[in-house]
């Protein structure tokens, strides 16, 4: 697609941003304007906008949209440093005027919601063929829902806004089962949208069928639980995940490490791409994931943006996959120029921390990454840039959701235990053992899921959530990990929604402030 197809879009893009961190303009109304939709290229440009708005250093580009989930076992922030906005988020104590709540945390999603009605509300216009418009449509129906369900799972109740507003609109908040029955809805029509597959490659940048399936599971089986604890859905995640593992088009990668080395791989269900060169670089690999202490031979050190809390690192299985998730290591550079290698625990780090070995090496090419390039021994160079896709849901998500709402809708099956063994196998696990009831089936594969899943998506903190096992995990930590600012159950109950961000409570005084802030 030619550039100039683009700028219109993309500029209303930086708009919509601009906007939003101004208390007297409202983003809710920053929309396309529908008569640039008169060409396939128009509409094509559109789509290709959403996705733009993904990957800047404010979206999906940074860790910044995971600071509300600090709350959970796998993430944790150094106390001290420049990491206030994760530190209030670990310690539980998360405000609605955190620095980053609003500007990245909620307005990543909104943006693309603003986006996609763009498109849902003017892709008819388009002449041309209509399976070729719908194709192009079904990527923004996807994206929408996914934009709502981290809204919903993250905020509680939030207005649904589905179409072009005025900028004076100030809607209420619809409840979570409102904002739910859209996720699904968006989600359907997205399946008879979107083509089957994305072409002989598995180009895992743009939604397929199977995609929104596999979102849809995901979607089902939190419906399942609470808040709504519609127990029916399981039943039906299961049957969407069920269709994707039967239509044969992924499969687990065979190594764990190589799956955050490499781009559209087996097990890439759908991603977010980037591109250091045009100017997209992808700053959750590399640097973000290096330690403090630790420099390069390029003379670039790490940012410790995040690490795991100390007690669920060592509550990890004894596998393959820990080893080449967690960093246990650290590499000193000393000043005759040789590395000298100490554990995480010793007193010459300041954390005495593990940190994540997954997301340290970026893109790997010919055996060069992109990120933090190194041997066993030795740091060559660090980079904050890299061109490493972030999967936003790969196959074993996919694996573990049937095992977990097949399990739980009438027991667990012969298929259940394939599904979660199968990630197992991988990880260098023993099969499962048999005859466990479902919900001991069930806390299986969420703590599967928790150690397959780290630190990705908020993946750990949503089931954490869902599953309301805040107390549980306040319990086990360690004292080595920032104190917890609640002290009641009752105040730790109420930290499973972020705050609305002060600005959006003073664009909307008819709103009533989550519980607890």
């Amino acid at each position: 697609m030619k550039i100039k197809k683009l700028i219109p879009f993309i500029f209303l893009v930086t708009l919509v941003y601009l906007g939003c961190s101004k208390l007297n303009e409202d983003p809710k109304a920053a929309l396309t304007p529908g008569n640039y939709f008169k060409t396939q290229a128009d509409l094509d440009g559109a789509v290709t906008a959403i996705f733009q708005g993904l990957v800047v250093d404010g979206g999906y580009a940074f860790d910044f949209p995971l600071y509300s989930y600090f709350g959970s076992d796998d993430l944790t922030a150094d106390p001290n440093l420049g990491k206030s906005d994760q530190r209030e988020f670990d310690q539980l104590n998360g405000s609605s005027g955190n620095g980053s709540l609003a500007g990245h945390v909620w307005y990543t999603p909104w943006a693309a919601i603003y986006q996609c009605n763009n498109v849902t509300d003017n892709y008819q216009r388009v002449a041309g063929d209509e399976a070729t418009k719908n194709a192009a449509a079904g990527q923004a129906f996807f994206i929408r829902a996914w934009s709502y369900f981290v809204l919903v799972r993250t905020f509680g109740p939030v207005p649904v806004i589905t179409t072009k507003v005025s900028a004076d609109y100030r809607p209420p908040r619809d409840s979570i089962g409102t904002v739910y029955a859209q996720i699904v809805s968006d989600l359907k029509t997205a399946i008879s949208f979107l083509p089957a597959y994305s072409g002989s490659l598995q180009l895992s940048g743009k939604a397929t069928q199977n995609a929104a399936r596999s979102l849809l599971a995901e979607v089902y089986l939190t419906m399942a639980t609470w808040p709504l604890n519609q127990t029916s859905n399981y039943a039906l995640a299961a049957a969407e995940a069920d269709t994707v593992i039967k239509a044969g088009q992924y499969s687990l990668v065979p190594d764990y490490g190589q799956v955050f080395t490499t781009n559209d791989n087996s097990e890439s269900v759908f991603a977010l791409h980037f591109n250091v060169a045009g100017g997209n670089p992808n700053r959750l690999f590399g640097d973000c994931s290096g330690v403090w202490e630790e420099y390069g031979e390029d003379g670039n050190f790490g940012w410790e943006e995040f690490y795991s809390e100390l007690n669920y690192f060592k509550a990890a299985p004894v596998c393959k996959r820990t080893d080449e998730e967690f960093y246990t290591t650290i590499k000193l550079l000393q000043p005759d120029g040789t590395f000298k290698l100490v554990p995480y625990w010793s007193n010459e780090t300041r954390n005495q921390h593990p940190f994540y070995k997954k997301f340290r090496a970026g893109l790997v090419t010919n055996g060069v990454a992109d990120g933090i390039y190194e041997t066993d021994s030795v740091i060559i160079s660090m980079n904050p840039s890299t061109n490493k896709t972030t999967d936003v849901i790969r196959y074993p998500l996919v694996l573990l959701a049937y095992a977990e709402a097949s399990a739980m809708a009438g027991g667990p099956t012969g298929d259940s235990y394939a599904a979660i063994n199968q990630v197992r196998a991988r990880a260098g696990e023993p099969p499962l053992t048999l005859g466990l009831s479902a919900t001991a089936f069930r806390d299986s594969v969420v703590y599967e899921r928790s150690y397959e899943f780290s630190a990705e998506m908020g993946i750990r903190w949503f089931d954490i959530q869902r599953l309301q096992l805040l107390p549980q995990v306040v319990a086990a930590r360690s004292p080595m990990d920032n104190p917890i600012s609640p002290t009641s159950l009752a105040d730790i109950q109420d930290k499973y929604y972020a705050p609305i961000p002060i600005n959006e409570m003073l664009k909307n005084p008819q709103w009533a402030q989550n519980p607890g802030y």
